[in-house]
């Protein structure tokens, strides 16, 4: 089917998959700040009403994008815990400190209370990171180096949560290597160590 003007008419999967790449282009190009209904509609090449009637507002199409951005990472092998968790935890301080940390950042700030979109945002990203943390521990349980009663998401995350701290409530635009070093050699390591030889 074709509207006025010469383009086809896309509806279902193929409209809701070109407003959802004009979003995370514009987050891209603009960050949280300058998307727009309008940006994205001109540039998904439809009308604000079709983004409207599949995301309510702005924040929820934000966040909807910024999934497609997202990226997994594989765990690092140094050899040792000490060196897995402290390279995990620098790349996810480059990330945080990256344009696209800086649209997660500032749309865990626009989601404030609002628990819906929060709970959309912690489960892309818990999801995502605690994978590689949990295989990071894993391995080191195999060898010796964490105690097994360690091997638990909660645990698994605490080093990412501390430095995700320093940029959500401390506002640090990065985190400096020592403060790195801090959280792995005086929070980390101690904790999943804790449970040895009792």
């Amino acid at each position: 089917m074709t509207e006025a003007g010469g383009r086809t008419r896309r509806r279902g999967v193929a409209l809701e998959e070109a407003i959802l790449s004009a979003a995370a282009d514009e987050l891209t190009a603009s960050g949280y700040a300058g998307l727009t209904m309008d940006k994205v509609a001109a540039r998904a090449g439809t009308n604000k009403n079709a983004i409207y009637r599949r995301w309510p507002n702005r924040l929820a199409l934000g966040v909807a994008a910024y999934k497609r951005l997202a990226t997994t990472v594989s765990p690092p092998d140094t050899g040792e815990l000490r060196g897995d968790v402290l390279e995990l935890l620098r790349r996810a301080n480059r990330y945080w400190s990256s344009p696209l940390g800086v649209i997660l950042r500032d749309l865990m700030a626009a989601a404030g209370g609002a628990a819906e979109f929060l709970s959309q945002l912690q489960e892309q990203s818990d999801d995502a990171v605690a994978a590689p943390w949990l295989a990071v521990l894993e391995r080191a349980v195999g060898r010796g180096e964490a105690a097994p009663e360690a091997l638990r998401p909660r645990v698994a995350m605490v080093a990412v949560v501390l430095l995700r701290n320093e940029f959500v409530v401390r506002g640090a635009p990065s985190a400096p290597d020592d403060v790195l070093v801090e959280i792995v050699d005086e929070v980390f390591l101690p904790l999943v160590r804790r449970h040895q030889g009792t």
